[in-house]
């Protein structure tokens, strides 16, 4: 072997000379010096195979495919609806299922405002079954509350709407009615001290902000309590919106025991004098002077007064018709679909049935009552006022936001006590005056407490 190398070097040499030898000499000294570092071809197969068997075992091995008829016939049963609720312990949410279902009858069957019944009883009940997944992180509910009332998109374009359906005419036509819009504010400021009392329990521990965002219910306003809520408490935003809807739509099971309790006969069947005509010109300059007082006195409630004033100021100018029918119909329609739908979404089981949400319902109710009482007792105290030309009490009811609701209430007992006293037309003044109220009312709130 070195006999062979030393020839083959010195035939090298006397062909090519020295340069090309020194060369070949350094490349075969610099392969031997890095040939030991090079793991063989085996020892690389024999670490690639331990690294693939310690894979293997860590990885948890499949369960062999077994298909069994009672297999099959379980799996089928687990899956379905009443084993979840039964054997699955998800018997809360049978709860608000059913609740879900007297919401529609109460909608449907005994027509109480199925505008909002009907879309919060189908959110009610779709969002109490678990498996179906619907108001999951992802789901079709949730993401109508995410995008459409928790950013407060939602009550703008509904406050929109109920701008463009309004006639300032029966408030401008009867000023007066405005005390009566603003006596049924009593029932938010009468709250905060419910709200107190309250906290003397040892299950209840409200913040003021939370209770602010609580008594703005008794407004009878949801939009406005969205709006309040979201920027003051919202952990509670759900739990105060399906308060503060649903006595909105429970208005005509609220609110005749207590316009009962609080007049007697001969005070129902009052009279009221007929109203004076309102020019156009008054009709289109209110919303602008609304926004113009909203804008120097009370920014805060800009938002909400504003969407208002907008929707009632293209009515009234007549100048886009096409619009203004859009803002009455097919938008409000579609507005008040999604919003009863994420409303019903917050009824879920596990955040309804809670003390907490518990007391804010007890607290919306007592609200709302005590705004209609204002508003009752308010009417009685003018009437020792204006003597000579009363008010009829029952229009004092509709000095909360419910609109057009509680002036329809007002009108049917009027029609009950005396056939042929119509009180809508009044009764819808003090309900524009309610509204306005409790715009300004969340203002003041928002401007108090930042």
């Amino acid at each position: 072997m070195p006999h062979a190398l030393h020839h083959a070097f010195a035939t090298l040499y006397r062909r090519r000379g020295v340069r090309p030898l020194v060369l070949t000499v350094l490349t075969v000294l610099a392969l031997v010096r890095l040939l030991p570092a090079l793991p063989t071809h085996a020892a690389v197969s024999d670490a690639a195979s331990c690294v693939v068997s310690a894979a293997q075992e860590q990885l948890p091995q499949p369960a062999p495919d077994v298909v069994s008829l009672g297999g099959c016939l379980k799996n089928i049963a687990r899956s379905t609806g009443l084993w979840d609720m039964t054997a699955g312990g998800h018997w809360k949410q049978s709860i608000m299922v059913i609740v879900g279902f007297v919401l529609l009858y109460l909608g449907v069957v005994k027509g109480f405002e199925p505008l909002l019944l009907v879309p919060i009883g189908f959110g009610t009940i779709f969002v109490n079954v678990p498996l179906g997944g619907m108001g999951a992180a992802h789901g079709f509910l949730t993401l109508i509350f995410d995008y459409g009332i928790r950013n407060e998109v939602l009550p703008l374009i509904v406050f929109m709407g109920i701008g463009a359906l309004c006639d300032f005419g029966p408030l401008l036509a009867c000023p007066r009615v405005a005390i009566l819009g603003a006596a049924a504010q009593f029932g938010v400021f009468g709250t905060l001290l419910g709200v107190a009392a309250l906290n003397a329990l040892p299950w209840f521990d409200y913040s003021i902000k939370q209770a602010c965002s609580i008594a703005i219910i008794g407004g009878a306003d949801g939009p406005t309590s969205i709006i309040v809520a979201s920027k003051y408490a919202p952990e509670m935003l759900g739990s105060i919106a399906v308060a503060a809807y649903s006595y909105m739509a429970l208005v005509p099971v609220i609110q005749p025991p207590i316009m009962r309790l609080l007049t007697t006969p001969k005070e129902r069947r009052i009279r009221m004098r007929q109203m004076r005509e309102v020019s156009q010109l008054e009709k289109i300059l209110f919303p602008l002077l609304l926004v113009a007082l909203c804008v120097l006195l009370l920014p805060t409630a800009l938002p909400l007064m504003g969407c208002f004033a907008f929707g009632n100021f293209i009515k009234e100018s007549g100048a886009i018709e096409r619009i203004s029918k859009t803002l009455q119909n097919e938008l409000m329609n579609l507005a008040t679909v999604f919003l009863g739908l994420g409303v019903g979404m917050q009824m879920a089981a596990d955040k309804f049935l809670l003390p907490a949400t518990l007391g804010i319902i007890l607290l919306g109710l007592l609200a709302f009552s005590l705004g209609t009482a204002g508003g009752v007792l308010f009417a009685k105290l003018m009437n020792l006022i204006w003597k000579d030309d009363p008010v009829n009490p029952l229009i004092g009811s509709a000095g909360v936001s419910a609109f057009p609701m509680a002036a329809r209430v007002s009108n049917k007992l009027g029609l009950e006590a005396d056939p042929h006293n119509f009180l809508l037309m009044h009764a819808l003044g003090a309900n524009l005056a309610g509204q306005i109220g409790s715009v300004v009312a969340a203002g003041v709130i928002l401007a108090i407490f930042g």
